[in-house]
């Protein structure tokens, strides 16, 4: 029996047929090399002050907080949103440019510290929350320590205090809670967790549809309908959401050039740089780690990371397929999940070897 690295049981890639096996090694070799293709690909725009300020000269952050401040104030908020977006020469149109309400009326209520603070308190909750669930996948403490280190090196970009009005940040972390805390029994606390993800930014709406159908597949019918019930939910405020913007747009309002950036893989590899604290790596050694990140969690087994790679294979394809270049932080939405996978592919990589060097079983 191969002795395992750090996974309890073998990886996906463990039972293989040789034949197969060889195909997949050559596949992730080639995606690997692949990877650095982003030294050539689009990139984020550049930032003033660093790598580490995800948003570029800070305009996006500054509208959000001018926005709270807003409501502060007493002001409305849909017409307080008009005005700050044709001031800063922001598209009005589709109604998706303006933001739900959610996160700023929270904000709104709190002191200035008090988010902070919530913030980082959220970033506890995923990280306990996570300490559990890597007990049922990792071997011993050690293993469950590095995978909790990768999961701090992923969520560092996103709990920045200067980024607390940034709404993927808290979305991202609530996608990371959400799949923390959903068991085969227990997930009422997941849905309500993924609900309040997608009220404060509607692209979480990804996450939940990709937990209804693996509950579907998995011919799990309760849980199916609790995911489709808090869909349900944000399809009702999201209703309500463009009847309020239409109420305030006027029709020379500008239009969002749309969302077809088909920049592809190596794209999506910088994005994963650039919301992580793979930015502080040099280019070359950061795009091959980002790769095995990607590998680990296609090989780790189990139902908790068959959640987490479909949540992130959902997310590559927006990025690859969808992102603009300056809307790159839509990667922050799984950027606090992606390095954990590196504890995983040691044990994924062996289990791939081995398989494509063991022999075929004779007739």
């Amino acid at each position: 029996m191969t002795r395992r690295f750090w996974l309890k049981t073998p990886s996906h890639f463990a039972m293989l047929r040789p034949g197969t096996a060889r195909v997949v090694l050559a596949a992730v070799t080639a995606v690997l090399l692949l990877c650095l293709s982003s030294l050539t690909a689009p990139a984020p725009p550049p930032a003033k002050g660093g790598p580490e300020n995800v948003v570029k000269d800070r305009e996006d952050i500054l509208l959000y907080e001018r926005i709270v401040d807003g409501l502060r104030e007493g002001k409305a908020y849909y017409p307080l949103v008009a005005h700050s977006l044709r001031t800063g020469n922001y598209p009005l149109k589709p109604f998706v440019t303006f933001r739900l309400p959610t996160l700023a009326s929270v904000q709104a209520a709190l002191p200035p510290i008090a988010s902070i603070l919530l913030l980082y308190g959220l970033v506890a909750a995923v990280a306990a929350a996570w300490w559990r669930r890597m007990g049922n996948v990792l071997d011993g403490p050690r293993p469950r320590v590095i995978a909790s280190i990768l999961l701090l090196c992923g969520a560092a970009v996103v709990a920045k205090p200067e980024l607390v009005a940034f709404h993927e940040c808290w979305a991202g972390l609530l996608i990371a809670l959400s799949l923390g805390l959903r068991t085969d029994r227990r997930w009422a606390a997941a849905v309500l967790v993924g609900l309040a993800a997608m009220l404060i930014r509607e692209t979480a709406a990804l996450y939940v549809a990709a937990m209804a159908g693996l509950a579907l597949l998995e011919r799990r019918p309760r849980e199916m309908l609790g995911w489709g019930a808090a869909l349900a939910v944000f399809a009702g405020v999201i209703a309500l959401h463009a009847h309020q913007v239409a109420q305030v747009v006027l029709p020379e309002d500008p239009a969002s050039p749309g969302w077809s950036g088909m920049l592809g893989f190596g794209f999506l590899v910088n994005v994963i740089k650039s919301t992580t604290s793979l930015a502080l790596l040099p280019a070359a050694l950061a795009s091959v780690l980002a790769g095995l990140a990607l590998f680990g969690w296609a090989a780790a087994p189990g139902p908790f990371a068959r959640r987490v790679a479909v949540t992130i294979a959902a997310y590559a394809m927006l990025l690859a397929l969808f992102c603009r270049a300056d809307t790159f932080y839509w990667g922050l939405m799984i950027a606090p999940l992606i390095l954990v996978g590196l504890v995983f592919a040691p044990d994924g990589l062996r289990d791939l070897i081995e398989a494509a060097r063991r022999r075929p079983a004779a007739a």
